[in-house]
């Protein structure tokens, strides 16, 4: 009896769960699934084991041969497990209503115990706990019952709900049968069907205006009850526009101020079906015209926002106020120029309305406009006057956002009423947030107009990028954007004026072409970095990976002598300090301590020997000697050249005496300057030799 018992809760469980979860699983995944469950079933009597394994099994099998039909998971326990006091599949109606909690609220039962769920579900009016709703993956629409303490009571399909017959008649609008059905003993139409839905409210949705009369005859106190959300029936045919039931019900006596739950009244929510018709009902039987949603919008605001301006015109005439702000501070003429309403937007203008009222954050009509593109909007308010040169808190201008959106047509109209004096005192250029944006059209607009390709940052707004960029041409590099830095180079834009130079991003990122840009433009390939100081250019650091970049940087002016400064020269170097901290103090091999080097920063023979780097220490050596005379290699050089034995020959190129023409390259170059080598009068072969264009050294004869 134990087995069977256990049997049959198996497959009663089964069919609740597999029927909708393991749908998609074949019949032998089914069996494998029913005997595993079956086996770590620890309550379960040993003797009875076996039994329950095989009713299981033909419970799960059932269930998934069935999952596809309309039969629903009671019917299938049914069939498998007869049981004379179930219900029969036929008496299961169909679900529905749904509900958003997933299916895995399950989680917390043991379908395969000896005390699965009831199959009969409890009376939801008196059952102790709480109810879920959920939908299956293959869509059938589920209920579970549990107690306070998780424990699950029944699961099973949604139970249709019987639609009462006063209701349905309602519904298809057969006015007669209401009238039989208000009329006949026991019927209660302060009952409602569901939470708050009374006769009244299903008359108001399906717009059934001799139903209502019908209703309203027969129990007039009914008018003003409120349904699960708080909305009247008023408010429901409001918000169905259904204009002849509204008028009904005003004409009964409703009270056209209550609100739903969200504070929503039937004149609100006639602005935002944008029924005039309705507002004027509404308005006609004493709507309050400034009452406030949850969100502190009112009547008028949505009537703006839909453009209507008929329904403004009636709630202005009705008392509505223009200056009243909703909860984020926004009033209607902010939101006109929001949301692009051209209509309301003059209409309001026309009646008083101030045209630079400012939100909370300080962002005007114009602002908006602006950040949202409307430029109908932007010249109707520069037409009426609109200051432009008001900013929001983060000190940004119309002009700003707009050169941020890219909108060329804006920045055209907002650059003539802005001051660039205002500008200025922003501490940021509308040329940044192009140049940040890849707005090139607008970046070109302004650069016409005469912004100061050279403006920086202010302090504070530095302060906001970890690599305290401040200049426009510093966006335009680090977007890789080659049209952008062109243009602005063009105008006169300096790369040295960043405490990160652009060109070291350009070398950083490995962009060749916009590395010469810079250098053709006057970059500084020797500038140093205040916060990270190196003993040579630190340029070198983020281009020596690229080879062809580190030559070019050589033969534009690059040091290369001090790459092979050292201060520890030919005796051994300490192991590589990588914090500020150990470099301030250093120790020597004989136990001595030296002089702290606070200022000398990181050495080249020191840099050159990070892991990602000394892989290529030969061939940037070897390009270094081409730039250089006289030099002595130090010992950690030295290290690298020996731990490959193909850099022997640099070793080689390295000792003394350097040729007579690479010295003689080295003084031509320092007295005439590199920019002035091709003006002298001599051979193409000889200026490419001292242009470090190498040709075979046997071209050359003196």
């Amino acid at each position: 009896m134990a087995a069977a018992s256990f049997a049959e809760s198996a497959a009663t469980a089964l069919s609740f769960e597999d029927y909708s979860l393991y749908s998609n699983l074949n019949d032998d995944e089914l069996l494998q699934l029913a005997i595993e469950r079956s086996l770590t079933d620890t309550s379960a009597a040993s003797t009875g084991i076996a039994t329950s394994t095989s009713t299981s099994v033909n419970s799960s099998v059932n269930a998934h041969n069935n999952a596809n039909s309309t039969t629903t998971a009671t019917a299938v326990s049914t069939a498998n497990t007869t049981r004379p006091h179930q219900r029969p599949a036929a008496s299961i109606s169909r679900p529905q209503t749904s509900s958003h909690n997933p299916p895995e609220a399950q989680s917390g039962a043991h379908y395969s115990s000896p005390n699965p769920p009831s199959e009969k579900p409890p009376d939801p009016k008196t059952f102790d706990g709480y109810i879920s709703h959920f939908m299956t993956g293959s869509g059938k629409r589920m209920v579970a019952y549990r107690k306070t303490d998780g424990t699950l009571v029944h699961i099973g399909p949604e139970p249709e709900e019987e639609e009462e017959p006063l209701f349905k008649a309602i519904r298809i609008g057969d006015a007669p049968r209401v009238k039989v059905l208000v009329m006949g003993p026991g019927t209660n139409l302060m009952l409602p069907s569901k939470p708050g839905w009374l006769a009244i409210h299903q008359a108001a949705w399906f717009g059934q205006d001799t139903c209502l009369k019908v209703l309203l005859s027969a129990q007039p106190g009914m008018i003003n009850k409120r349904a699960a959300r708080g909305e009247t029936a008023l408010l429901v045919a409001v918000g169905k526009n259904h204009v002849p039931c509204v008028q009904i019900l005003l004409e009964y006596g409703a009270d056209v101020d209550i609100p739903n739950y969200d504070r929503e009244t039937p004149l609100y929510k006639a602005c935002e079906r944008n029924s005039a018709e309705t507002v004027a009902a509404l308005l006609n039987y004493g709507a309050a015209v400034n009452s406030q949603c949850i969100q502190g919008w009112t009547a008028l605001q949505e009537a703006v926002c839909r453009n209507n301006v008929e329904i403004c015109e009636m709630l202005l005439k009705a008392g509505a106020k223009l200056s009243v702000a909703n909860t984020y501070g926004i009033t209607p003429l902010f939101t006109a120029a929001q949301s692009g309403q051209v209509a309301t937007l003059r209409f309001l203008l026309k009646h008083g309305a101030d045209i630079n009222c400012q939100a909370p954050d300080g962002a005007t009509a114009l602002y908006e406009a602006a950040k949202n593109g409307h430029e109908e909007i932007v010249q109707f308010l520069l037409s009426q006057n609109a200051d432009a040169n008001k900013s929001g808190k983060r000190g940004f201008l119309p002009l700003h956002i707009a050169a941020q959106r890219g909108s060329e047509s804006i920045v055209r109209m907002l650059i003539k009423a802005t001051s660039k004096a205002r500008v200025r005192r922003a501490g940021i250029s509308p040329l940044h947030l192009a140049a940040e944006r890849n707005r090139d059209e607008v970046l070109e607009i302004l650069i016409e107009d005469g912004f100061d390709v050279n403006a920086q940052l202010s302090e504070e707004r530095m302060r906001l990028y970890e690599d305290r960029r401040s200049t426009a041409l510093y966006f335009a590099v680090i977007n890789n954007n080659i049209d952008a830095v062109e243009m602005l180079l063009e105008a006169g834009a300096s790369p040295n004026l960043d405490v990160f130079r652009p060109q070291m991003v350009a070398a950083r990122m490995g962009c060749i072409e916009i590395l010469t840009l810079l250098v053709e433009h006057g970059a500084d390939v020797n500038a140093s970095i205040p916060t990270h100081p190196t003993t040579f250019p630190a340029i070198y650091m983020f281009s020596m990976k690229y080879l062809s970049m580190f030559k070019y940087l050589l033969d534009n002016g690059g040091h290369a002598l001090p790459c092979f400064d050292c201060i520890y020269g030919n005796k051994p170097h300490p192991p590589i300090k990588t914090t500020r901290s150990h470099r301030e103090g250093l120790i020597d091999f004989d136990g001595t301590m030296q002089q702290p080097q606070q200022n000398r920063g990181v050495q080249f023979c020191e840099m050159i020997s990070a892991p990602s780097i000394c892989r290529w220490a030969g061939p940037i050596i070897d390009v270094l000697l081409d730039y250089v005379g006289h030099v002595t290699l130090c010992s950690r050089l030295m290290e690298h050249l020996d731990s490959y034995p193909a850099w022997s020959v640099i070793k080689d190129k390295a000792a003394p005496p350097r040729p007579l023409m690479q010295l003689c390259r080295l003084q031509i170059r320092k007295l005439v300057g590199r920019r002035c080598l091709k003006k002298l009068p001599l051979p193409g072969s000889l200026i490419r030799f001292l242009k470090h264009v190498e040709d075979s050294p046997e071209d050359f004869s003196f």
